[in-house]
């Protein structure tokens, strides 16, 4: 029998391309990311791109707000993420109001139980628990985490992820990433490099979250095409061994 999933997860694990596209208009420098687009244009891209689904950030840091999900909401069907500092039972409420499927829970800023709490709390509100977590010890306190998506956040969410980022992070977290029993480990953030991309896929991951690697490029469906360029070639790599 096939496992049923949420449809955010469902979306992902299904897709051609295993890619949540990222809307964000400032990165942790508060450097402009979405220059002289606006939202549609940028949500027409990635949905031309073949997103699966796709990350709207909400946070003030990094020039968010909800209207602009409710935007976003309205121009696709697509499964939308809302990524935000999630707290309270109220803004799960209020994510789910303005269209979204998952919500980023992150469990660098909160204590274990509450931390425990908000996933229980937005599973039973019907959304997928995004889970961020940089450490084994975060990694372990994930519950039910064969209805949430793990991601590994390859920056440092204590600096505004300010830093440039190691995607060593999730080569090393991997293994316990998978281990907590989530149908979809995913490496987000500081993803940049189309064949770096081709790599975490190809070492297990089922998804990935990309944000300003695609807003900085000079084509989303070039960089995209560089991917999937360097997917065959590691396919045809291992296959030939």
């Amino acid at each position: 029998m096939t496992a049923t999933h949420a449809p955010f997860v469902d979306a992902l694990l299904r897709a051609r391309l295993p890619v949540i596209m990222e809307v964000k208009r400032h990165d942790g420098h508060g450097v402009e990311l979405m220059g002289d687009r606006t939202v549609p244009e940028v949500v027409a891209e990635y949905v031309d791109a073949g997103a699966s689904c796709l990350s709207v950030v909400t946070g003030r840091w990094f020039g968010g707000d909800d209207e602009m999900l409710r935007e976003v909401a309205g121009l696709t069907d697509l499964p939308l993420l809302k990524k935000d500092f999630i707290t309270r039972e109220r803004q799960i409420v209020e994510a789910k109001e303005m269209g979204a499927s998952a919500i980023l829970l992150t469990a660098r800023i909160l204590p274990r139980k509450p931390f425990q709490k908000l996933i229980e709390t937005t599973l039973s509100h019907g959304l997928t628990p995004f889970v961020e977590v940089a450490e084994h010890e975060e990694i372990d306190s994930v519950v039910r985490a064969d209805e949430c998506i793990v991601a590994v956040n390859n920056k440092d969410i204590r600096t505004q992820e300010r830093d440039a980022g190691d995607i060593e992070l999730s080569r090393s977290l991997l293994a316990a990433t998978i281990k907590t029993g989530t149908p979809c480990p995913v490496s987000a953030s500081a993803i940049t490099d189309p064949r770096v991309a081709a790599e975490l896929i190809a070492a297990g991951f089922k998804g990935l979250l990309i944000g300003t690697g695609l807003l900085r490029s000079e084509s989303v469906a070039a960089w995209i095409a560089d991917f999937e360029r360097h997917r065959s070639e590691i396919g045809a790599t291992v296959s030939a061994r």
